[in-house]
């Protein structure tokens, strides 16, 4: 088990497993002959997706953003996502040197499936579900809740009520504070929270300050650095013609005040930096883990 000290906030990026999505649902109504140059594709036109969480040690507390799609679906739902590499939510958390048990908090940027699987997991005799994480809270928003438990007909299969529902029947749910406008400065987590709609309800973005650095977990506002031109939107996103406009309002904020951003989707490209160019918010350095975090 974790012993606590009261020792400055650290972020532990954790590997929950990568996966494959189709190329051209990634990237909606851009050609593949555009999109292929930053993100090659396999034999089945395929990309390589990673499910990279973010833990922060901050003194009693540890909270990690997303869960990747846990393991407690079918053999035939996995085969859709090709999955590949040895990467695991647990032993990703135990070579940090933690253990789920020392979760205290579970923040859920939104609730499809590659985001929260991992949040619950069979109980011992696979007879139903428990959270995979006993003594966390979890954290959603009264908005995407309610949008992911009374699913539209485009997300349902995006929401999968064994994933969501027993985090509620746990008794250990819990919503972050109202808000008016599209930032919050949550005074319940040990972060900011910036609201995006486009991919779906009430999206939470993380602002982390992090040894005067502003790390931003990018979630699916910016799935991976091939998706900065404003236009490059996924065929997922249930209001693509909102997301161009808050991922511009959003990446003009990270050009001006140098924000690292976190991306969880990006299998090559952990963290990077961007800059303004005469084409518009482009990409300015990239970052591996080792050499961001140590």
């Amino acid at each position: 088990m974790f012993n606590y000290l009261c020792l400055p906030m650290e972020l532990h990026p954790i590997e929950a497993g990568n996966f494959k999505l189709d190329g051209g649902a990634m990237f909606g109504v851009v050609p593949k002959s555009i999109w292929s140059k930053t993100n090659p594709a396999d034999n089945n036109n395929m990309i390589d997706i990673a499910a990279r969480c973010l833990l922060i040690e901050d003194g009693k507390r540890l909270t990690l953003i997303d869960t990747g799609m846990g393991n407690k679906q079918s053999d035939k739902f996995f085969g859709y996502y090709y999955p590949w590499g040895e990467h695991k939510l647990e032993s990703s958390l135990n070579n940090k040197g933690f253990h789920k048990d020392d979760i205290t908090d579970v923040f859920l940027s939104h609730l499809h499936f590659d985001h929260c699987g991992g949040a619950i997991q069979w109980n011992k005799n696979k007879t139903g579900y428990e959270p995979s994480f006993k003594n966390a809270t979890y954290w959603s928003n009264t908005n995407h809740w309610d949008w992911a438990t009374k699913p539209n007909r485009r997300e349902k299969a995006s929401f999968l009520v064994e994933n969501i529902i027993p985090i509620q029947e746990s008794g250990q749910l819990n919503f972050v504070e109202s808000y008016d406008g599209d930032f919050l400065e949550s005074k319940k987590m040990n972060f900011d929270i910036f609201f995006a709609d486009g991919h779906t309800e009430k999206q939470m973005i993380p602002h982390i300050n992090y040894k005067g650095k502003k790390v931003v977990f990018m979630a699916d506002l910016l799935p991976t650095a091939g998706h900065l031109p404003l236009p490059f939107v996924m065929g997922y996103d249930t209001r693509p013609l909102l997301t161009m406009p808050e991922k511009e309002k959003f990446l003009n904020l990270a050009a001006n005040n140098n924000y690292y951003l976190f991306l969880e989707h990006d299998a090559h490209n952990p963290i990077i930096t961007v800059k303004h160019t005469d084409r518009g918010v482009r990409l300015d350095e990239c970052f591996t883990i080792n050499e961001f975090f140590n």
